[in-house]
């Protein structure tokens, strides 16, 4: 079970398990997804995290008053999908090459990248 993610509450279980569930340690994460509709690096980025079950709130830049001003305070430019993991921003692709799936992979403690 080491790795799961509880959709319903954006945590997972690591540690070992046991018949006493000694050794639980919860890991709540908060995710942020900066993206719009026409932007196919975003739906990559949201397949991805499908995939992993992982919960994530979603701000579409279409419709979110100052959601683009955000990422260029945070990030410096304007570009998406934009990733806000527990308060850090970070870019899930390089452009013209896509998707980092084996660090998004490792940074969100998932397995299996794709």
């Amino acid at each position: 079970m080491s790795g799961q993610w509880l959709s319903s509450n954006a945590c997972r279980i690591g540690g070992k398990l046991d018949a006493s569930l000694r050794g639980i340690v919860w890991e709540c994460m908060e995710l942020t997804v900066y993206s719009a509709a026409w932007c196919p690096d975003c739906r990559e980025a949201k397949r991805f995290l499908a995939k992993h079950n992982i919960p994530y709130k979603d701000v579409d830049i279409e419709t979110t008053p100052g959601a683009v001003d955000e990422i260029v305070k945070h990030t410096g430019k304007r570009a998406i999908p934009q990733f806000v993991i527990d308060g850090e921003w970070v870019q899930p692709y390089v452009a013209g090459e896509g998707f980092l799936y084996d660090e998004m992979a490792k940074r969100l403690g998932v397995t299996g990248s794709r």
